[in-house]
């Protein structure tokens, strides 16, 4: 399936990518890694390989809405813009949002594009 938007919903532990057009959504899950390591700054590595997944997960994406609790965007925000520039260009928005079922997410994000797109003096993809 060929997607123009997507919404991310990330924290520390997950993050859901819902890609979506007028009628299908396609959702892929990033979790955290769970491995646990004495190693000075082994916690920061094991949030940039987090980090660095999701990025992958999203390349492709024309645009893409981040939501999440303020840390957790926040973090994700640093890393893209530090690290994964070609990345962060494609994210047009970051919301702080509590988690969300796949719907909701869904509902929000079509209707920020809406609004967006029009902003923008853009079709939205059909």
């Amino acid at each position: 399936m060929t997607t123009f938007h997507a919404a991310l919903w990330i924290d520390h532990q997950s993050a859901q990518i819902l890609q979506f057009d007028l009628e299908h959504v396609q959702a892929h899950t990033v979790k955290a890694s769970s491995r646990h390591s004495r190693t000075h700054g082994s916690q920061v590595r094991t949030e940039h390989e987090f980090f660095a997944h999701v990025c992958d997960a999203l390349e492709g994406i024309a645009e893409v809405l981040v939501l999440g609790p303020h840390t957790g965007l926040a973090d994700f925000q640093h890393y893209a813009k530090k690290h994964r520039p070609a990345t962060a260009q494609h994210i047009v928005a970051y919301q702080t949002s509590e988690q969300q079922s796949e719907n909701q997410i869904i509902a929000l994000a079509r209707k920020f594009f809406l609004a967006h797109d029009r902003m923008e003096g853009r079709p939205t993809p059909s």
